[in-house]
């Protein structure tokens, strides 16, 4: 395969095809049962964002590794932070709705814009800043909240679940911008146990705050 990835693309294992699907299942769960108590808006952007991470774990499943190059790929993917971001907004920072809501949407349509366009480190700066801000939020929010018992203690967990999205989502836009801190096939090999975990803490951090 050519373009941003290199050649050659390291070969889906079945153990990768495991870490996936189970990431799947997990997501769909979460679907299923929603998050109580929330506000509309949260419960919908959750939903939108679980229902993504079942997405992109199908689709990988599907097309392999090399998927992660296919522009709508990325673009769904990015999709899942700024959803997941938006629900814990929405939900614990009232006074920050309206301005987050606008960073959503211009974020995710300028990913779009520059994707669709092959716009090259354009797009792969752009995305990485995207990522990087929703993934602050979902890391640092949840934390300090849990710190300082506005949540329950579990509630740590949806944290740590947004460190592991943005360990994810930086490793691969360093990867396309030609500059890794790990090698190609490492990070793929990583990848989908990150994805698992990623999700799973998600799930555990909802589950039990």
């Amino acid at each position: 395969m050519s373009g941003s990835m290199g050649n050659p693309v390291k070969k889906m294992s079945a153990i990768d095809r495991v870490f996936l699907l189970l990431t799947g299942l997990l997501a769909a769960y979460q679907i299923a049962i929603g998050v109580e108590g929330v506000p509309a808006v949260s419960l919908w952007a959750y939903t939108v964002g679980f229902g993504i991470l079942l997405l992109a774990g199908i689709m990988l499943i599907i097309l392999g590794f090399e998927g992660l190059d296919s522009p709508f790929v990325a673009i769904v993917s990015t999709a899942a932070p700024l959803a997941l971001s938006l629900g814990l907004v929405w939900d614990y920072l009232p006074a920050w709705r309206v301005a987050y809501l606008v960073f959503v949407i211009v974020g995710f349509i300028a990913v779009t814009i520059t994707r669709v366009a092959r716009m090259g480190r354009v797009a792969t700066i752009t995305l990485a800043v995207v990522h990087g801000v929703a993934g602050l939020i979902i890391f640092g929010l949840p934390i300090y909240l849990s710190l300082t018992g506005t949540t329950p203690g579990g509630f740590i967990l949806v944290g740590i679940g947004g460190a592991l999205i943005g360990v994810g989502g930086l490793m691969l836009s360093f990867l396309k911008m030609g500059k890794p801190v790990l090698s190609q096939s490492a990070i793929l090999t990583i990848l989908p146990g990150l994805l698992f975990l990623m999700t799973a803490a998600f799930v555990a951090g909802f589950t039990f705050s």
